[in-house]
């Protein structure tokens, strides 16, 4: 099975920085991530509407780069956790974790035996479809997946310990919007509240050796988070990346373009 370097980069403490792709379902977006850095990429199924089948497009593409392809599933079932990974995602983010028998069964879900119950089918996409021993690919594959728990409610960051305590959970990503949301203080990063309950979550990580990450709206956030201890961060989302680009070059055009005034 592909070695999944953001894992190993974020197990042995160091950070690992990407991306997330919402809008633009084209095969090259994540080959263009990969060649501008990101050591990872999270294709969102939670708020796009996005398929399987487009999903599938994704991993084809991506695997073809030099990144680590992650999928945000919408929900804790099953089929939903397991089908992104049989088309090729070396990994799981999963949305509004809140308890410690949810992040169980994440684990289960998504393992193979005897970590877990994922169903077994080989040589197809998530294995190259490729021959081999099919005991070594499953050890293999349950040490190269990441798992990314979302600590996004108040209930999640009053048992994020429990949760962060759960062998085969890697991350502990905080959804800040919406857990101000939860916290009844949305879109207030700065607020006492959302920052309590960030140092939970970083103390809950920091006790059972788990990785906290976030996503970050710009360069300076992320530097701010990277200093303050989270280790997986995600540098914004393709449409932002793209609009705000686009505004900043058009802006400078007219700026440009601008008669000077005459003395």
């Amino acid at each position: 099975m592909r070695t999944n370097w953001a894992k190993h980069a974020l197990a042995g403490g160091g950070a690992a920085i990407g991306t997330m792709i919402f809008e633009f379902n084209t095969p090259g977006i994540g080959r263009i991530a990969a060649r501008a850095g990101a050591e990872f990429i999270v294709f969102d199924m939670e708020h796009t509407g996005w398929s399987i089948e487009t999903i599938r497009m994704f991993m084809a593409t991506t695997r073809a780069a030099d990144t680590v392809p992650l999928v945000r599933v919408p929900a804790t079932q099953y089929h939903l956790l397991s089908r992104p990974l049989d088309v090729g995602a070396m990994g799981l983010m999963v949305p509004m974790v809140e308890s410690e028998e949810q992040a169980r069964l994440i684990v289960r879900s998504a393992r193979y035996p005897p970590d877990g119950a994922r169903g077994a089918a080989f040589a197809i996409a998530h294995d190259d479809y490729e021959g081999g021993d099919i005991v070594t690919k499953m050890r293999s594959a349950n040490e190269e997946l990441l798992l990314i728990a979302q600590i996004e409610t108040v209930a999640g960051v009053e048992r994020a310990d429990r949760i962060a305590a759960v062998e085969g959970i890697d991350v502990l990503w905080i959804g800040h919007f919406d857990l101000t949301a939860s916290l009844g203080i949305p879109g207030q990063f700065t607020h006492p509240d959302y920052l309590r309950a960030v140092e939970r979550v970083l103390a809950a990580c920091d006790r059972h050796g788990k990785t906290p990450g976030i996503m970050a709206a710009d360069v300076d956030v992320a530097r701010s988070l990277l200093h303050q201890g989270f280790r997986a961060v995600a540098y914004s989302g393709d449409l932002w990346i793209y609009g705000q680009g686009l505004k900043q070059g058009i802006d400078a055009i007219r700026v440009s373009e601008e008669p000077s005034s005459g003395g």
